[in-house]
């Protein structure tokens, strides 16, 4: 029964991991290039265009239910050694990589571009912090693939031990 609950668990997880993977992936390579074509003025029309819904309201439920089905999986796969180390992989390169990285690196510049802007701040400063966030997505973007490759990783230890398992009767 548990090995039932911990492949539900992980296969739910992956398929959210993945799709994070993707809206990343979108983000970066059809919705950046826009926002950050011509800073400042790219970054005012941002604004209005993401007045009614962005990735600002995507992203953190995601985030948030991608970190939860991760811990359950971690918890219900905790005694399939293999499996527990690379959901366990997963998790650390979910918290570390894209959560504190994305609250460290990404959240002062999304308030010096989006919340402060050219009111607050300089042309120049402006278009260094959309470099520095554009460059710094490429890392998340990575983070995130890794992410959902050890969650892919784990879920096949955990059809193979059950497999194997299967095998021994």
């Amino acid at each position: 029964m548990r090995h039932r609950l911990s492949l539900a668990a992980l296969t739910a997880y992956v398929w959210i991991a993945m799709v994070a993977f993707g809206g990343i992936a979108v983000e970066t390579i059809v919705i950046y290039p826009n926002v950050f074509h011509d800073v400042p003025a790219s970054l005012a029309e941002s604004v209005e265009f993401f007045a009614v819904s962005g990735p600002a309201d995507f992203f953190p439920p995601m985030g948030a239910v991608t970190v939860i089905a991760s811990v359950a999986t971690l918890i219900l796969a905790w005694p399939i050694r293999d499996t527990r180390l690379w959901a366990g992989g997963s998790l650390l390169s979910l918290l570390l990589g894209e959560f504190l990285f994305s609250v460290l690196y990404f959240w002062p510049r999304n308030d010096i571009m989006f919340e402060q802007g050219a009111a607050v701040h300089s042309v120049e400063v402006l278009r260094q912090t959309a470099f520095e966030f554009e460059t710094g997505h490429w890392g998340r973007l990575g983070m995130s693939a890794v992410t959902a490759t050890l969650a892919f990783a784990g879920l096949w230890r955990l059809l193979r031990a059950g497999a194997l398992a299967r095998d021994d009767v």
